[in-house]
């Protein structure tokens, strides 16, 4: 399925959480809770200033797997889904 026809489809897949420039613990608060309401079917989209190493951690322990890119203004995005294997995450960039 292309990316076009999946939005279509499921137009809320992404959950977006834009948590550049907060200080911690807000970043880290904000996507584990974002991770405790999602549906099966959605992953998120992590927007923070700093890679988030102690975030990876947590993420293997919930089942969850991430890929990290940076993006503009050396801010990150960090896309989060559920049980899948960081080699088959598509980056959409």
């Amino acid at each position: 399925m292309t990316d076009a026809a999946s939005s279509k489809t499921m137009p809320d897949r992404w959950v977006v959480v834009d948590a550049r420039w907060l200080e911690p613990p807000e970043p880290m608060e904000r996507v584990l809770n974002a991770l405790n309401s999602l549906r099966p079917d959605q992953g998120i989209h992590f927007l923070i200033h700093r890679e988030p190493i102690p975030l990876y951690s947590e993420l293997k322990l919930r089942g969850f797997s991430h890929r990290a890119r940076l993006i503009e203004d050396d801010c990150y995005e960090i896309t989060i889904e559920r049980g899948t294997s960081p080699a088959n995450l598509k980056n959409d960039g």
